[in-house]
C-alpha cells in the first residue's frame, strides 16, 4: 500500500494533506505529524468535515532522527513528505535512509546559524540514497518546484536552448494586517533580508539586501514593484541550463511591509544570533515570528491574486532567431481558501508538493538518488497542474524583458 507521512503542520501542510485526500485514490493511507500534534488535528478535523477522509496524527521532534525512525516504520510509510522547517532537510533525510523509505521536500537546507540556503548539503546525500535504492525529490514547490518545471517545460517545447531567465513572483493579496509574512515568519525574513544574488556570465553576482527593483504589470493584479532576491532555484536551473547566461529572481512587497521590515531590522529584532534575555538565551527572528500573525490564519482575510511565473529568452525550437515565452499560474486567494481553507500562498506550495509526491507513487518520476525537478519530464506534472487547481497559460513577447 501507499502510505505517506506529511511533517509540519503549517498552511502549506494543510493544503497538501486536504488535496491527498481529495485524490485517495493516489494517496489510501496518509499520516500527519508536527511538534505540536494539537496543529496536526485541527487539519484532520478539517480534512475529515471537507473531504470524509480521516487522517491520523501524530507528535514528533523532526530533529531527532530515531524517532523519526521509530515513526516512519510504526505508521509503515513509504514516502516522507517534509513541509518542516528547512533546517529539518537533514535530520528528515537521515531517518529516511535509516528507515529505507522514500523523500520530498519543499524547500532546499538552510542552517540554524547561518542564513545562507543552498543545494549543496542534500546534493552530498546523492550517492547515500543511490546505494539505499532510494529516491529524494527536492523542492515540489512553486519556487522552487512548478518554476523549474515551467522552465523545462518551455525548453522541451518552445526553445532549444534559454539564454535569459527570469522568475516573477507576485502576491497581490492584502490580508488587512499591517505586517505579516504569507509562509514561516522565520524563513520568510531570513529570505528577504539576505543579500540578492543572480547568474550571469558563469558567476554569481551580489548586491544588498532590497536594493534593486522594477515595476512590472502582473495580469489580474496590477503593477507592482518587484526586489531582486536571491532563490535556491536559481541554483539548481543553472546547473542543469548550463548555457543560460543570465537567471533573476524577483519578488513583489508593498510599502508597508518594506517599511516594517527595515525598522524590524535598525532595532535587530531580525538577527538569528543569540541575545541573553531574562536569564536566558533566546533568538531575536525566532521571538518576533512567535508574536506575528501565522500564516495559517491569514486565509479568511486575504483577498486578491497570487501571480507567479518565468520569462525565458533563447533559440527557438521551431524557426529560426530568439524568441521569449512567458509561462504563468494566476491563483486566487478567496478560492483556495474556499477549497482547503487556507490563502493562495500556502496553496501554490501545498498543491506542488501534492502532485510531486503522486508523481513518486505512481511511478510517473522514479529514480534511485537525489533529483531536482529539472531533472524530470515536466509534461506529467504540468498536467495535473490543471487538474488540481493551479492552471497555467504561455504565451510569446515580443522580445526579452527591458529591466
Amino acid at each position: 500500500m501507499s502510505t505517506v507521512l506529511v511533517i509540519g503542520a503549517g498552511g502549506v501542510s494543510s493544503v497538501c494533506i486536504h488535496k491527498m485526500a481529495m485524490n485517495a485514490e493516489i494517496f489510501p493511507d496518509i499520516h500527519l505529524a508536527s511538534r505540536t500534534k494539537s496543529k496536526c488535528d485541527v487539519i484532520a478535523d478539517s480534512v475529515k468535515t471537507r473531504t470524509g477522509v480521516s487522517i491520523e496524527t501524530y507528535e514528533i521532534d523532526a530533529e531527532e532522527v530515531p524517532a523519526m525512525v521509530n515513526l516512519i516504520k510504526k505508521v509503515g510509510a513509504t514516502l516522507v513528505v517534509n513541509l518542516a522547517l528547512p533546517y529539518q532537510d537533514l535530520p528528515i533525510m537521515d531517518a529516511c535512509l535509516e528507515a529505507g523509505v522514500h523523500y520530498l521536500d519543499t524547500a532546499n537546507y538552510e542552517p540554524k546559524d547561518e542564513a545562507k540556503f543552498e543545494y549543496k548539503w542534500q546534493w552530498a546525500y546523492h550517492d547515500k540514497f543511490k546505494e539505499a535504492g532510494l529516491m529524494a525529490l527536492l523542492g515540489s514547490g512553486f519556487d522552487p518546484g512548478v518554476t523549474s518545471v515551467f522552465t523545462m517545460w518551455l525548453k522541451k517545447h518552445r526553445l532549444k536552448t534559454i539564454r535569459q531567465l527570469d522568475i516573477l513572483d507576485c502576491n497581490g493579496g492584502d490580508h488587512g494586517q499591517a505586517f505579516a509574512t504569507n509562509f514561516n515568519p522565520e524563513i520568510n525574513i531570513r529570505e528577504v533580508t539576505a543579500p540578492a544574488r543572480h547568474w550571469e556570465n558563469g558567476e554569481w553576482v551580489e548586491t544588498p539586501a532590497m536594493q534593486v527593483s522594477t515595476p512590472f504589470d502582473f495580469e489580474e493584479v496590477g503593477t507592482r514593484q518587484a526586489y531582486l532576491m536571491y532563490h535556491e532555484e536559481l541554483e539548481s536551473l543553472a546547473k542543469f541550463n548550463p548555457e543560460i547566461e543570465r537567471a533573476r529572481f524577483w519578488m513583489t512587497f508593498g510599502d508597508e511591509y518594506i517599511k516594517h521590515l527595515t525598522v524590524l531590522q535598525n532595532v535587530g529584532m531580525t538577527s538569528i544570533e543569540p541575545v541573553r534575555y531574562q536569564g536566558r538565551e533566546i533568538i531575536p527572528l525566532q521571538f518576533l515570528a512567535s508574536v506575528l500573525p501565522k500564516p495559517e490564519t491569514l486565509g479568511e482575510t486575504t483577498k486578491g491574486k497570487t501571480n507567479i511565473g518565468v520569462i525565458a529568452t533563447g533559440e527557438a525550437l521551431h524557426g529560426s532567431g530568439e524568441k521569449t515565452y512567458y509561462i504563468n499560474n494566476i491563483c486566487s486567494h478567496e478560492a483556495a481558501y474556499a477549497e482547503t481553507g487556507n490563502q493562495a500562498v500556502s496553496y501554490t506550495t501545498g498543491v506542488p508538493a501534492m502532485i510531486g509526491s503522486a508523481m513518486m507513487f505512481t511511478g510517473t518520476w522514479s529514480g534511485e538518488g537525489v533529483f531536482n525537478m529539472e531533472e524530470m519530464d515536466p509534461d506529467p506534472f504540468m498536467g495535473m497542474l490543471n487538474e488540481h487547481g493551479l492552471p497555467w497559460k504561455v504565451k510569446e513577447l515580443d522580445g526579452p524583458v527591458s529591466f
